[in-house]
């Protein structure tokens, strides 16, 4: 009886994700999986920014081995870890449904950020949050903060800092949601590219890739990857402050870009048919580059 191998990072976030996935896979074709647990070089360094230890890929490249060398028939990644650019053995079969894409701010004592006093010590090591941040409250310390998500609130109270701020979908899939503050309008406040979307990659050549490629939602690939076109035409990573938000409705997508280009920080939008999802984050891309 085939019994497919997941992998994925230890986090707690990590394999309540990939349990989401086993069960997409049980419910959708009775078939059996489990977890193969790694840990990656992002999740041993923790006491440095990503931007000093290479960015992003340093959540997926000993996940994507585990895949080479057939230890795992797929893996399971938040796709905001994804990189822009994969190797081109290996594909995202997969984009099930998204969940909140938004940001929020966990207070420390339950004011709101708006009712922070001045000064006040907020923790993030995003450079998109910070900068973000430091627009709409520039009187704001903000404080390098790295980890899981229970880790992050511990430093929060060890640290003493008035609050964090955290991806609204991580701490959903937790069953956290009663330590929300605020919940940031991603119109205003963006967040990350593919924020609150899980990514199931795999081996392209695999046997058991039509399983995975059955798992995708269609509105929540579209979304991602014209998000993932505007990050792949400013070359972006984790060393600039960059985000994106991106709607459906009907065959009509909506896309709201920032990059911070030297001390400024640009937003624009576009809109158009979904179908040129592709497109759409390229023309993005170009406006902002334009200024």
């Amino acid at each position: 009886m085939l019994n497919l191998k997941i992998a994925t990072r230890r986090s707690k976030l990590a394999q309540v994700q990939t349990e989401f996935v086993m069960k997409l896979i049980k419910e959708k074709f009775d078939i059996e999986s489990e977890k193969l647990l790694i840990q990656t070089e992002g999740d041993r360094k923790l006491d440095v920014t990503l931007d000093k230890i290479g960015g992003k890929g340093l959540f997926v490249k000993e996940i994507e081995v585990a895949l080479a060398e057939g230890r795992a028939d797929a893996a399971v990644h938040s796709m905001k870890d994804v990189p822009f650019e994969i190797n081109e053995i290996f594909e995202i079969a997969a984009v099930p449904s998204r969940e909140d894409v938004r940001d929020v701010f966990i207070s420390r004592d339950g004011i709101s950020l708006s009712e922070q006093p001045k000064g006040a010590r907020v923790g993030t090591s995003s450079n998109r949050r910070a900068a973000q941040l430091k627009l709409m409250r520039p009187d704001i310390e903000v404080v390098p903060v790295r980890g899981n998500v229970q880790t992050r609130i511990a430093k929060m109270e060890k640290e003493n800092l008035h609050g964090i701020i955290l991806a609204s979908a991580g701490i959903k899939r937790l069953n956290m949601d009663d330590i929300i503050t605020d919940y940031f309008d991603p119109v205003e406040f963006l967040p990350a590219v593919g924020q609150g979307a899980l990514g199931i990659e795999i081996v392209s050549n695999s046997i058991n890739a039509e399983i995975f490629r059955k798992l995708d939602n269609e509105d929540a690939r579209i979304g991602v990857d014209g998000e993932r076109s505007f990050m792949r035409r400013l070359n972006g990573g984790c060393h600039t402050a960059l985000g994106a938000y991106s709607a459906i409705e009907g065959e009509l997508m909506y896309m709201v870009g920032i990059y911070q280009l030297g001390n400024r920080l640009i937003k624009k939008d576009i809109s158009g048919n979904k179908w040129d999802y592709i497109k759409l984050g390229e023309a993005l891309g170009e406006k902002i580059l334009k200024g």
